[in-house]
């Protein structure tokens, strides 16, 4: 089985009023399973992020996981529906640690 490689989170837009993120924000996670941040990060986007952060870090493609139609960045956003809860609803760009989209 391959080694898993770090993954870096990166807030690609913000639509409405997002209490924990801004554009361009960021955090890791390491080796598979180690969250790294300087920042909080939010529950709500760790549970968009919880089905796919293994697949992504072993190297499974992101256009086959369907999260991206081209490349090697994959794209997710959290579940706040920002139009009826008054939140903010946040893109990530998501990519191998030390590579960019």
């Amino acid at each position: 089985m391959q080694k898993p490689v770090s993954l870096k989170f990166e807030v690609l837009t913000v639509k409405g009023n997002c209490p924990v993120y801004r554009e361009r924000d960021s955090f890791v996670i390491a080796d598979g399973f180690k969250l790294c941040a300087e920042a909080p990060v939010c529950m709500h986007s760790l549970a968009a992020i919880l089905p796919f952060y293994t697949a992504l870090s072993r190297g499974i493609s992101p256009v086959e996981l369907g999260l991206a139609r081209e490349g090697e960045a994959a794209y997710l956003q959290c579940p706040d529906p920002c139009r009826l809860t008054g939140g903010g609803t946040v893109v990530f760009c998501i990519t191998l640690q030390g590579k960019e989209s």
